[in-house]
């Protein structure tokens, strides 16, 4: 009975990403944006290796496709994204 639960959270887990990007489908720049911080959000869990990655929304950044990411007990990282959304350098931010 296990082993017939796991597929379904997987498959309801992927329907609730979609139910996300199905709200802006029909604003191409919320829908790149929405997969940016997608992307990003990957892309920084990738190369650090935390979980709890997340889109810092406190600090204000002003030019399109940037996102700041903040990991947890780690300096923030910066993310460029491309015009789809997609994650094409990330940056490790130096404070101080």
């Amino acid at each position: 009975m296990p082993s017939l639960l796991r597929p379904a959270v997987v498959i309801s887990l992927l329907g609730l990403a979609a139910c996300d990007e199905l709200a802006v489908a029909n604003d191409p720049v919320a829908l790149a944006e929405l997969r940016g911080q997608k992307s990003c959000v990957a892309a920084v869990s990738s190369e650090t290796g935390a979980s709890g990655v997340t889109i810092n929304t406190t600090i204000p950044v002003i030019e399109l496709n940037r996102f700041i990411v903040d990991v947890p007990g780690a300096p923030a990282w910066t993310c460029v994204t491309d015009a789809n959304g997609s994650a094409t350098q990330i940056v490790q931010r130096r404070n101080g």
